[in-house]
């Protein structure tokens, strides 16, 4: 019977790191920001850990050499590859939390992520 209590005790002290290192693991990606600066050093796109924009700031040449079209495909360009540095930044965060062979499509639809289950988030991926 000390096997099984003692067993108990050692899945309920895991049980209970794990969720302290959820706890660490979502007040770092509570701060976490990434930025992109085009080539050309025209655009620079700072986004929050969810990729919602934080920052857009412009190059006052910006008017000059870039057409309407352009500079709105330089900011939508931007933002994407910030999303993409800060969800790789999240991935990295959480890698001692989640296996490598977890499946999250499979198991919650397509466009899931680890984001999607960080408080204060949608279930769904981002761009879906």
């Amino acid at each position: 019977m000390s096997d099984s209590w003692e067993l108990l005790r050692q899945l309920v002290q895991d049980v209970n790191q794990q969720a302290e290192q959820a706890k660490e693991l979502h007040r770092k990606a509570r701060d976490l920001t990434g930025s992109s600066r085009s080539e050309d050093g025209m655009v620079t796109v700072t986004v929050g850990p969810q990729g919602e924009l934080r920052s857009v700031d412009f190059d006052p040449r910006v008017y000059r050499e870039l057409s309407p079209t352009e500079l709105a495909a330089c900011v939508v360009e931007q933002a994407a590859l910030a999303t993409r540095q800060v969800s790789d930044e999240l991935r990295t965060l959480a890698g001692p939390l989640i296996a490598d062979d977890v499946p999250l499509e499979d198991l919650f639809g397509e466009g899931v992520s680890f984001e999607s289950f960080l408080p204060g988030t949608d279930r769904r991926g981002p761009g879906t």
